[in-house]
């Protein structure tokens, strides 16, 4: 085996584990988080989440010692946006509905990534499974109801988590890991606003910004980070496809931590999500590398 291929699988296995651990860490400060959502509102606890996280990553980071080029500032802008959109929303969603419910819709955003080039039939058995835990989900049953605003809400995330995996491995290789701490201060100055105009002052308590460091520091400024690291060693299909392990993550920290019980059907549609995104990881054909990503390493 030469050098450069034991290189490779070190760099993939250390992305793989980097994001495993960043859905551990995430879903935990989701389901901690939630706590607070009857004294600042879910808006106020993603504007606690992102802007504290935003001011731990410009501390540590310092990334303004490296400016960025102008080439670059559009996707790190583009990137930032989708990463606080996509926190608020979610956390708008996760009001309304299970956590792990919520997750498992979010998710089919980053697999869409690898579902949309589906070409060999079982790709499309995978993308079966995908739409047929996706349906299972929504509130179409007479004896599962869900809030219908919370699983719109949760699309949107869907829409921009995807988005955020396309923008993110834009941004990776040139800007590196200062790139989330840039990215975290855009999310923060939109979704601030926001977050302010719902709960006020509340988001200044003592005990309240001491909670949202916490929830911060696990849901945003560690798994981002780790997310940053892996994406400048995995091509963008396969973070998509690990970071749809979230579902059964999320699934399960809702039941540790808020005790949120799902129906035999709902673990059922989740159960079809992990398996397409477990099954489009064994069977998806590599893409052919390119010279900018080799440089990239």
């Amino acid at each position: 085996m030469s050098a450069l291929s034991t290189s490779h699988r070190q760099n993939a296995a250390f992305g793989a584990g980097a994001i495993l651990a960043s859905q551990a860490s995430q879903n935990a400060g989701a389901a901690f988080g939630k706590h607070l959502f009857p004294m600042v509102g879910a808006e106020g606890m993603a504007t606690l989440r992102i802007g504290l996280a935003a001011v731990m990553l410009l501390a540590i980071l310092r990334p303004w010692r490296f400016p960025v080029d102008r080439a670059h500032a559009v996707s790190l802008v583009l990137y930032g946006a989708t990463m606080g959109l996509m926190s608020l929303l979610i956390y708008l969603a996760i009001a309304r509905i299970p956590i792990g419910i919520a997750v498992a819709i979010e998710v089919t955003g980053p697999l869409s990534i690898v579902l949309l080039g589906a070409r060999r039939p079982l790709d499309f058995l995978w993308l079966a499974a995908a739409v047929g835990g996706l349906l299972l989900l929504l509130p179409l049953h007479a004896t599962i109801t869900l809030d219908a605003l919370g699983v719109l809400y949760a699309a949107g995330a869907a829409v921009c988590w995807a988005l955020y995996v396309v923008f993110g491995r834009r941004v990776s290789g040139p800007v590196g890991p200062r790139a989330v701490a840039w990215g975290m201060l855009v999310a923060a100055l939109i979704v601030a606003p926001i977050g302010f105009g719902h709960a006020g002052t509340a988001l200044l308590a003592p005990g309240i910004l001491l909670a949202g460091g916490a929830v911060a520091a696990l849901s945003s400024a560690v798994p981002y980070s780790l997310e940053m690291s892996a994406m400048g060693r995995l091509p963008a299909s396969v973070v998509g496809i690990l970071l749809s392990t979230a579902p059964a993550v999320a699934a399960l920290m809702g039941f540790l931590i808020l005790g949120e019980r799902l129906a035999m059907v709902q673990w059922l549609a989740i159960g079809c999500i992990v398996a397409a995104s477990a099954g489009s990881a064994l069977t998806i054909k590599p893409p052919a590398r390119t010279p900018s990503e080799d440089a990239a390493r």
